[in-house]
Order: C-alpha cells, then structure tokens, then sequence
C-alpha cells in the first residue's frame, strides 16, 4: 500500500537526520574540549587574557583581549540549495545525502558589549562549519577561516582539523579591528540618556561600524 512505501520513506529520511545531528553533536564536542584545552594552555602562560565558558549544550565561548568568539551549534539538520557551489561537487553528486549537514557557527563579539551589557551592540558570524553524515566538513567564513567547497570529499572532523579551525578564528578576530563610528552618527545625545546613564547603549558598537574593509568583499 502506498502509506507503507510513504513510512519507509520517512524512517530513512529521519535516520538519515539523526545521523547527521548525532555527527554535529560530536564535532561540537570536540570544538568544546579542545578550544578548552587550547584556552587552558593559553592561560597557564597569561592568566588574565584568555578565558572559556560554557554557556549551555549548544553554545560556549571563548573570551581572549578585547574579543569573543561564540561557537553555537544549531539543533537543526540542514540541505543546501538546488544554485549552491557544494551541490555541484561530484562528491555530492554521487550520493544526494552527502549534502545534508549539521551546522556550528562561529561569531565574534566585543568583551566589553557583553561585560556593559550594550544589547544594540553587533557582532559578526565569521564562518559556519557544515557536517554531514559521513563526518565530512566544510567551512563557509572569512578568508582566513573559510575553506574551498572542493574540499568536503577530503575534508574529515578530527582533533587537527579543529584545532586549525578555532586559531583561525582567533587569528582573525584579533586582526580584525575596532574603527572610530562615523562623527555624524554620535554627534547627538539627549539629556535624559545621559541621565539615565545610557549613552553606552544607545550607540551600537562594533567593529569597522561604518566602513568597509577588503575581507567583507570576499
């Protein structure tokens, strides 16, 4: 009967998620423990640089100078659109499920938006690592994160590659500077913000606001 072929349809489907979700689930512990060990390492050196926070299940941070880089990973199993570079792969050709991928993004945040608790200020997703079923990966991001989409059918989640990925992120962040806000956008203040003591988090602050740099064009 067709329900039955229908019900076999969907049980492959939803191996097939929890497949791919059991994989991410795995890799973002992996992310967890080694940018961990990474931080630890760090600050044996320089105590009061580097630090790591578990925020929950699916998000943790890592706080270093001026900077956070928060790794959040999402609960959901995603599939790439029909125009996508990564569709085109042979790798994805030969086997369509190949493309469903977990998904971890990587954001970077000022400390001090948190620390001000500045709502408005704005923080930047510099690459998001996409895993599928096979424990294949493949970054998309900023240049100095991000890795070619031919890569995927090479590309496995191990400790090396992880450890790449989150100093690259580091890197990045900390090359990645605060500019002055253009002078006509704060030029104004009313007296009851200044009263009520929030000048700071009526401006939103964050890096290169206003400007636009070589990186964002690639």
């Amino acid at each position: 009967m067709e329900y039955k072929e229908l019900g076999k349809a969907i049980k492959q489907k939803t191996d097939l998620l929890d497949s791919v979700l059991s994989n991410t689930k795995e890799t973002f512990t992996l992310f967890r423990d080694t940018a961990k060990e990474i931080i630890d390492a760090l600050k044996a050196e320089y105590p009061n640089y580097f630090f790591f926070n578990d925020r929950s299940e699916a998000e943790f941070e890592i706080r270093f100078g001026a900077d956070i880089l928060l790794f959040s990973m999402h609960t959901n199993v995603f599939e790439f659109s029909r125009m996508h570079e990564v569709m085109k792969l042979p790798y994805i050709k030969e086997d369509k499920e190949r493309s469903f991928s977990g998904m971890i993004n990587i954001y970077n945040f000022l400390t001090d938006s948190f620390d001000y608790n500045r709502d408005y200020d704005l923080g930047y997703l510099i690459g998001r690592v996409f895993v599928n079923k096979e424990k294949h990966y493949f970054i998309e991001g900023k240049r100095e994160v991000g890795l070619l989409y031919s890569s995927f059918n090479t590309s496995i989640v191990n400790k090396k590659s992880i450890t790449s990925i989150i100093v690259s992120a580091m890197e990045y962040a900390n090359n990645f500077d605060l500019l002055t806000p253009p002078f006509d956008q704060v030029k104004e203040i009313t007296v009851g913000e200044i009263k009520q003591k929030t000048a700071s988090k009526r401006f939103i602050t964050a890096k290169r606001l206003g400007f636009e740099f070589q990186q964002d064009k690639d």
